[in-house]
């Protein structure tokens, strides 16, 4: 059994700032809190970017600070917030040297696992993989046609029929078509929408989850007509995403870190195993 964490969209800002109001520090301190006690067990754990809010130096290093206590070993990548440039300055000279982004091969548990660098300056809150990510891509895939693949990014590569499609990947058919030269793709897994959402697109199972910023509750669009423009957002919950591999399956669990919900008491409910009496 392979186990990994996906967190992303931790909008990191400097000493004495907050970001819509909310403060992403001590955010992203109690995710790496409950990662610790709940999944110190994980092989690794990915930010799948906008780690910043705005890209800045101070930004960086202060959400170096908060990831430092994490127990599994980290790796990181970027979203439409973020600002390459400045990142490498923080972090040292960590691009692919094949590609100048933050892409990344893990091999684990009989897995492959893909992360992409989707930042691209100069398209807003958009993303992109270029053509050299996509050979790249291309010959990762090619050299485990044997061994299921994941593949985590910050863009969602499909339209969700949400007001923020219009921020998806760019060239995502582009993407698609390389995906599709794999046999076994499990799941792409995203950030950026602050959503949750899963389904398919052309066999290939993706989702995302809402990260650590602020969540929107997306009105769906009519069977006719427009989407409507009201994007209801919430303080939470803040989530991550607890992904559990083996031979046959992939499951991903949306696991809250902060949630203003009321625990229920235990005394409400009675469980008996099935193997016990009742």
């Amino acid at each position: 059994m392979l186990k990994f964490i996906v967190l992303a969209d931790t909008h990191i800002v400097p000493e004495g700032k907050h970001s819509h109001g909310l403060d992403t520090y001590d955010r992203l301190k109690r995710s790496v809190a409950h990662v610790n006690a709940a999944h110190s067990d994980a092989a690794f754990v990915i930010f799948a970017g906008d780690l910043a809010d705005h890209g800045e130096a101070a930004a960086y290093r202060r959400f170096q600070a908060a990831i430092a206590p994490l127990t599994p070993p980290v790796h990181l990548t970027l979203g439409n917030h973020d600002h390459r440039p400045t990142f490498l300055e923080i972090f040292g000279d960590v691009a692919n040297a094949e590609t100048g982004c933050l892409d990344h091969v893990i091999d684990a548990g009989g897995h492959r696992v893909i992360i992409l660098d989707s930042f691209e300056e100069g398209l807003g809150a958009a993303g992109r993989i270029d053509p050299t990510q996509l050979s790249w891509l291309s010959a990762r895939l090619s050299e485990v046609q044997d061994r299921p693949v994941i593949v985590v990014l910050h863009h969602n590569f499909t339209p969700f029929h949400v007001q923020t499609d219009f921020i998806i990947l760019r060239e995502r058919e582009a993407l698609l078509e390389v995906l599709r030269q794999h046999p076994d793709i499990r799941q792409v897994i995203s950030g950026h929408v602050h959503m949750t959402t899963s389904g398919h697109v052309s066999g290939i199972p993706f989702c995302s989850f809402a990260g650590g910023h602020y969540s929107i509750e997306p009105v769906l669009e009519a069977l006719s007509g427009p989407v409507p423009p009201l994007v209801p957002r919430r303080e939470g919950p803040a989530q991550i995403a607890v992904v559990l591999c083996d031979a046959s399956s992939t499951v991903v669990h949306f696991e809250n870190t902060i949630d203003g919900n009321a625990v229920m008491s235990p005394d409400l409910f009675h469980w008996v195993p099935e193997d016990e009496p009742t």
